[in-house]
């Protein structure tokens, strides 16, 4: 079997029943079910919502948030064929291997929370509800269509959707941010999300206050009412960018700096926003993707 070696929060939900609630150092976790620890992971989606485990199988099991830390957390089964999960604070979405998005969450459908709703369905384009690819921020979700177009549903209160949040706070039904998308890049404890389009330029949108979203100075405190295009974005090719709640980190290849041909392409780290913490070995604010040496 792999292994799962976990460390942190063991409240929500409480993976380890005679542990305590924090757990410092690494240690490794088992399935009640021998069976399933015969299984080989593909995927661990986590948020103070829930936990899901993704099997190789395309099977998933679901840990949800309980009221009392002394009562051990709701477990499903989730029995679709799937290719993909994400988890964020308050909503959850699984991609089958069919192109269909199931979703549910606080955001998603308030009168009852705990219900999968076909959000492939609520799509008004009916061309467009073959999905590709999924990803999460803080409290919204994004997916990329076969057509290469991102829509988003969930919170809009940072404008993470691409809209004017004071004209809209939040939509249920999934909304088009923009067309002619590759990737999509987010973080489930982040208010950001970039979206890459075919001819690599990237352009983002949402909350801001620490220039995680790599604008410059000038533009540093303000919250983008509309998907905005990074300037001054590093030469090579955007191959990941991972979004926390106040920094970003972009990982960037470039072929044309290898000097000799047998060797891979360059890869080099870029990031942005507040490392008030010494994050990265630095205490500062950085307004532009810089580059991590």
């Amino acid at each position: 079997m792999n292994e799962i070696i976990f460390f942190g929060s063991n409240k929500y939900p409480k993976l380890f029943k005679n542990k305590t609630n924090s757990i410092k150092k690494p240690i490794q976790f088992n399935f009640e079910n021998e069976n399933e620890n015969e299984k080989q992971i593909k995927q661990i989606s986590s948020s103070n919502f829930s936990t899901i485990f993704l099997f190789k199988n395309g099977k998933a099991i679901e840990y949800l948030k309980e009221n009392d830390l002394n009562q051990n957390p709701e477990k499903i089964q989730i029995e679709e064929n799937i290719q993909k999960v994400t988890v964020c604070s308050q909503n959850e979405a699984i991609l089958t291997i069919e192109g269909n998005l199931f979703a549910k969450g606080y955001d998603i459908n308030s009168k009852n929370y705990n219900e999968f709703i076909n959000i492939s369905s609520l799509i008004e384009d009916t061309n467009d509800r073959i999905i590709q690819d999924i990803a999460s921020g803080y409290n919204s979700i994004y997916l990329l269509t076969s057509n290469q177009n991102v829509y988003g549903f969930g919170s809009n209160q940072y404008g993470q959707l691409g809209f004017d949040s004071k004209k809209l706070q939040k939509t249920e039904k999934p909304i088009l941010m923009m067309k002619n998308v590759s990737k999509i890049f987010s973080g489930n404890t982040s208010d950001s999300v970039f979206l890459l389009n075919s001819n690599q330029e990237l352009f983002g949108c949402g909350y801001n206050t620490y220039g995680q979203l790599g604008l410059g100075e000038s533009k540093k405190k303000d919250k983008p009412k509309k998907l905005t295009k990074i300037q001054n974005i590093p030469k090579g090719k955007i191959i990941d960018i991972q979004c926390g709640n106040s920094q970003s980190i972009m990982l960037i290849e470039n072929e044309n700096e290898n000097e000799n041909e047998n060797e891979n392409p360059k890869r080099k780290l870029y990031s942005c926003g507040y490392y008030g913490y010494n994050g990265l070995g630095k205490n500062e604010n950085i307004d532009e993707f810089t580059e991590i040496k």
